[in-house]
């Protein structure tokens, strides 16, 4: 069996080369990194399950990863195809974040704006809502979520800059054409943040359908 001493010292040669582990589990050794390598019979056929690369998964976080391969195995269900399944669900996840639709939908309009509309928007973004917002799932971000943001942006006495954050948040909802909101957060907090008295700001966006 392995060592961590062994693993940490374990050098690339011309041609990549492995030293194994136990239960299937080796590291593979190559000029450009180590990797570790699981080796399974499933179906009658020999297969192989990339782990992790070394150092970023430790000798005994593969091990763990080995021992979960083999729980799917026992229960006659490839671990690759869990591996694949739960890939997916998290480029599924990323794909569906209050960050990544927001950018989609400024992507998308951008051509609709002057540059500094356009820039305005996407600074109002990143700096006031993507810090507490940004990585949820938009469907999960209710009103009372989306209030306690904006008037984080008011307590600073920025009352009009609340109100547009509030704005193109709400575009953002409304612009899920696909439907992955379950409700327009950001249009819900209509009245609720104190009114602004209106006087050279960004004008208005025209609203587009996604």
């Amino acid at each position: 069996m392995l060592t961590d001493i062994t693993v940490r010292q374990a050098k690339s040669r011309d041609k990549p080369y492995k030293i194994s582990d136990s239960g299937g589990l080796y590291l593979l050794i190559k000029p450009t990194g180590k990797y570790w390598r699981m080796n399974y019979r499933f179906a009658g056929k020999q297969r192989t399950l990339a782990i992790g690369v070394y150092p970023t998964v430790s000798l005994v976080e593969a091990r763990k990863k080995r021992d979960t391969a083999k729980e799917h195995l026992a229960n006659d269900t490839d671990p690759a195809l869990i591996k694949a399944i739960n890939k997916e669900a998290k480029l599924h996840t990323a794909e569906n974040t209050f960050k990544a639709i927001a950018l989609e939908w400024h992507t998308k309009h951008i051509h609709t704006w002057v540059a500094s509309t356009a820039h305005n928007i996407k600074r109002y973004l990143e700096k006031d809502i993507f810090p507490w917002l940004g990585n949820r799932l938009i469907k999960d971000i209710t009103a009372p979520e989306m209030l306690a943001v904006v008037r984080r942006v008011e307590s600073r006495g920025a009352h009009e800059k609340a109100q547009r954050c509030r704005e193109y948040a709400g575009r953002v909802f409304s612009a899920v054409a696909t439907r992955r909101a379950e409700c327009d957060s950001g249009g819900d907090l209509r009245g609720a943040l104190i009114p602004v008295k209106v006087h050279n700001i960004i004008p208005v966006l025209p609203i587009h359908k996604a």
